[in-house]
């Protein structure tokens, strides 16, 4: 059983911030010469592939969840309108 479920935005943020973090890194030890603009979209581009990571695996869980919760429960469902009595 894992301690906690994989987080894939997480993950891929964690990844983008670190290769910003080695080019800025290798500019500051001079070992490349990058200008900011190049830093500003990977830092963007990288939250937008977070974020769409995030939203994929979120519509994933909640599928695989319901699934397993409609398996779980064979009665029938209860009332919305408060009251179990049939009129």
């Amino acid at each position: 059983m894992p301690r906690h479920e994989f987080r894939p935005g997480r993950a891929v943020a964690g990844v983008v911030m670190l290769a910003l973090a080695a080019g800025y890194a290798a500019d500051a030890a001079g070992a490349w010469n990058a200008s900011w603009t190049f830093f500003a979209p990977v830092f963007f581009g990288g939250l937008w592939l977070a974020a769409t990571a995030t939203w994929g695996s979120y519509l994933l869980r909640r599928r695989r969840d319901a699934r397993k919760a409609s398996a779980e429960n064979s009665a029938a469902p209860a009332s919305s309108s408060g009251s179990q009595a049939m009129r």
